[in-house]
């Protein structure tokens, strides 16, 4: 590792060209959750972001690099330059991503009507169909959870209700704390608007 960075403008190419990326798929990996990344194999794509930083921050980058002592807005840039834009890249173009307009013209944000559907957090009325015929049925509120990819298909109801035959929904069950429910035990799901 020493020979590597044996002089500051190693140094400094090494900073430019694979630390914003690689903070930026950092900080993406932590938004959007997804399988664990392998950094060797993600190696180009750290430099491939970091390149893009490079260009649109081109002039900040001047400012740093100029000949000169260091004075605090260089530092300043610095920062932006290694730390505040790497972080903002993932988090506006998850915002985007996430914006009807941008999604509906681009790619959905949700690799699974699953996680679309629970990610807007919109109380449910739910009927579980489960393989073994049986059906459970609960309300999907502010303290139910249901998981995200990659992690199978999971969901935890707060509240569960008894069924009549027709379907639908009686009373609360008394003294329930609510269902979890395996996702590779469901066949399909109703869901009903919440008042």
């Amino acid at each position: 590792m020493d020979k590597v960075f044996q002089d500051q403008a190693t140094l400094t190419l090494f900073l430019l060209f694979f630390l914003p990326g690689f903070l930026s798929l950092k900080v993406y990996d932590l938004l959007v959750p997804g399988e664990r990344r392998d950094f060797s194999k993600s190696l180009f794509d750290a430099i491939a972001y970091s390149a893009l930083n490079f260009a649109v921050l081109l002039p900040l980058i001047w400012q740093i690099t100029a000949p000169g002592e260091m004075s605090w807005p260089r530092y300043l840039f610095a920062v932006v330059v290694f730390v505040v834009a790497p972080i903002f890249w993932p988090v506006s173009f998850l915002y985007l991503r996430r914006r009807p307009w941008f999604s509906s013209r681009i790619v959905t944000p949700h690799p699974r009507a699953w996680d679309a559907l629970f990610v807007q957090r919109e109380p449910y009325w739910v009927i579980v169909h489960l393989k073994d015929g049986r059906r459970v049925g609960g309300v999907y509120a502010a303290n139910s959870f249901a998981s995200s990819s990659p992690a199978g298909p999971e969901l935890y109801l707060e509240e569960t209700w008894d069924l009549d035959a027709a379907g639908n929904f009686m009373s609360p069950v008394p003294q329930s704390a609510g269902v979890l429910i395996l996702g590779d035990e469901v066949v399909a799901l109703e869901l009903f608007v919440y008042p």
